[in-house]
């Protein structure tokens, strides 16, 4: 499948309950929550997070799926003005129905209203933030990693380390004591370790919000390990009540996550093949 969305069909899910939900949302369009992940799914993975933008297209074609659907959700990990700002998705048209989850659902930015809601934080991140770089330098991990500062988190990535995946798996012990002492948790990604409050994550913050959009059926796409969660909450939905929710399960796809790959209902190649989806979607809704 291409990245040119115009050219691009709507391809068919390899399993039985992926075919049933896509024929849901496309049979109740009104009634369905497209939800997706940001970086790895709207966003190429890039050296440098902040470099991180929505692909090209990727806000055509949300805009132009939106106003079809019951809503469409971005759940990410990130900041959600942050993931707002490399999106592009301020003041767009069409774009209305839109949400933004940040920091796994503990933030709030709605199209509508163009404001973000959250809590206070974490009073661990401001802790773990003064002892992080000493954790670092005894581990010996530091050269090579660099602190991702996320406000409500704080993300250590080791992709631009001399043995990146080394470099991870040395950091897993020293981050989680870290973690523990201060009430957090360690959420591992692709060559990038988060530490963060617990209590929420996307699947937390997919089912809640699937509850208060009273949605029907609902689509999931993410590439890295923190959206198990949201693939556990789609699979738990299915079979809840006489006829559960339909959902369709999709994979940016990425071999650094094989994980996520067996479980999906579809598999797609990366952002641009996610973005052909959407506008082969908008199309047929």
């Amino acid at each position: 499948m291409g990245s040119n969305p115009e050219a691009a069909a709507l391809p068919t899910p390899t399993t039985r309950p992926g075919r049933e939900a896509l024929a849901a949302i496309l049979a109740r369009p009104d009634r369905a929550v497209i939800a997706l992940d940001f970086d790895g799914t709207l966003a190429d993975i890039v050296p440098d997070p902040e470099q991180a933008r929505a692909h090209p297209g990727a806000v055509e074609a949300l805009a132009a799926l939106a106003p079809k659907v019951a809503s469409i959700a971005v759940i990410t990990g990130r900041p959600a003005g942050v993931a707002v700002r490399h999106g592009g998705f301020a003041g767009v048209s069409g774009l209305d129905h839109l949400v933004v989850l940040g920091h796994y659902g503990a933030e709030r930015w709605d199209a509508v209203s163009g404001t973000v809601h959250a809590p206070a934080p974490h009073p661990g991140i401001a802790a773990v933030r003064a002892e992080l770089p000493g954790v670092l330098d005894r581990s010996g991990s530091w050269h090579g990693t660099w602190i991702e500062e996320k406000g409500r988190a704080i993300a250590v990535h080791t992709r631009r380390a001399a043995d990146p995946q080394a470099a991870f798996e040395a950091l897993g012990g020293p981050l989680g004591e870290l973690a523990a002492r201060h009430g957090l948790i360690v959420e591992p990604g692709r060559l990038v370790l988060e530490l963060r409050p617990p209590g929420m994550d996307k699947g937390v913050a997919l089912a809640q919000y699937l509850r208060e959009t009273d949605a029907e059926s609902v689509l999931y796409t993410g590439d890295d390990l923190g959206d198990l969660a949201a693939y556990a909450a789609v699979e738990k939905l299915r079979t809840e009540g006489p006829d559960g929710i339909p959902g369709l399960l999709v994979c940016s796809g990425s071999a650094e996550v094989p994980e996520l790959a067996e479980r999906a209902d579809l598999l797609l190649g990366g952002p641009g093949d996610v973005v052909a989806f959407l506008a082969a979607l908008a199309r047929q809704v």
